[in-house]
C-alpha cells in the first residue's frame, strides 16, 4: 500500500495517567485524556473511548458526505458506539468488537440518494475500515536523548 499523507500529533503526560494530546491542525483544541480508576481519575477519555468514537464519527462523516456532499443539514444524524471490552487468552484487556448505531433524522431519511449512500458509504469512513482491515503499528522507545531502548520490529 502506498503512503498517501502522514501527520504527528503530540502526546505528553501531565500527572498521574492524565495525558495531553495536541494535534497538528492550530485551530484544533488539546485534549485531556485519562483512564478509569483504579489508574486514573476519568479526567477525560481514554484511548477506547477515542476508537469507539473515531470509528462513529467517521462513519457519520462518510454517511453525511454521501447523502448531502458539501452542505448536510444541521442536527440531522446521531450517532451511538458501544465498545465490547473482552479479555484474550492471557487475561490482556482488548477491544472485541465496536457497534456503531447511526440515526438518520428525517432530512437524510427522505434523501434520494439514501438507497445508494447505504451501501456505499461504510467503504469511505478511514477509520472503520483500516480496524477491520488491521493496522500494523511500529512502536519505538527512546529516552531524551534520542537513543533507542526498543524497536517492535
Amino acid at each position: 500500500m502506498t503512503e498517501q499523507g502522514r501527520f504527528t500529533i503530540h502526546l505528553e503526560q501531565q500527572e498521574g495517567y492524565q495525558i495531553n494530546v495536541r494535534f497538528d491542525w492550530k485551530r484544533a483544541a488539546d485534549l485531556l485524556m485519562d483512564e478509569p480508576p483504579p489508574l486514573g481519575e476519568t479526567s477525560g477519555p481514554n484511548a477506547s473511548r477515542l476508537l469507539a468514537a473515531a470509528a462513529a464519527n467517521c462513519l457519520s462523516a462518510s454517511l453525511l458526505h454521501c447523502l448531502a456532499k458539501e452542505e448536510p443539514p444541521e442536527n440531522s444524524l446521531r450517532a451511538e458506539a458501544t465498545c465490547i471490552l473482552v479479555r484474550n487468552d492471557k487475561k490482556r484487556l482488548r477491544i472485541g468488537a465496536l457497534e456503531v448505531k447511526l440515526i438518520v433524522g428525517d432530512a437524510l431519511s427522505g434523501s434520494h440518494r439514501l438507497a445508494r449512500c447505504k451501501d456505499l458509504f461504510e467503504d469511505f469512513c478511514v477509520v472503520s475500515a483500516s480496524i477491520r482491515d488491521g493496522i500494523p503499528i511500529d512502536v519505538t522507545l527512546v529516552d531524551e536523548a534520542g537513543n533507542l531502548l526498543r524497536d517492535s520490529d
